[in-house]
């Protein structure tokens, strides 16, 4: 859906973010789909993990780059690149969590929303 002239549609937003996931090796890639749920904060939650602070910043980083490079949007808000636990960039329609594997698993954030349709992706 596109709401004005300078709004990017989510797909289009959806397939940079997952580029930007993909170009360092993000694993375990999941797309949460929420836009059926009724009290939804936004239309996805894509979720990953990477080995270390560095690969959660790197991950971060690469989404950050290919949708800024590809369509000239920014996340709306970033938070957590400084102890790169859990790293959550808001691009409005899309909210982007990259966290280290352990606290993946504690959050097991793909459990509080699975009433959205979860798309594991390749």
């Amino acid at each position: 859906m596109i709401n004005n002239k300078d709004d990017i549609s989510t797909e289009i937003l959806l397939g940079n973010i997952l580029e930007g996931i993909r170009k360092v090796k993000g694993k375990e890639i999941i797309n949460i789909d929420l836009d059926n749920l009724e009290h939804r904060v936004c239309s996805h939650f894509v979720i990953c993990h990477g080995d270390s602070n560095t690969h959660v910043n790197a991950i971060a980083d690469s989404v950050v780059n290919e949708v800024k490079e590809k369509t000239g949007h920014r996340s709306v808000h970033t938070e957590g690149q400084d102890n790169a636990r859990w790293v959550l960039m808001d691009f409005g329609s899309i909210v982007v969590h990259v966290f280290q594997k352990e606290y993946r698993d504690f959050y097991r954030l793909e459990e509080l929303w699975g009433d959205g349709i979860i798309n594991k992706v390749e």
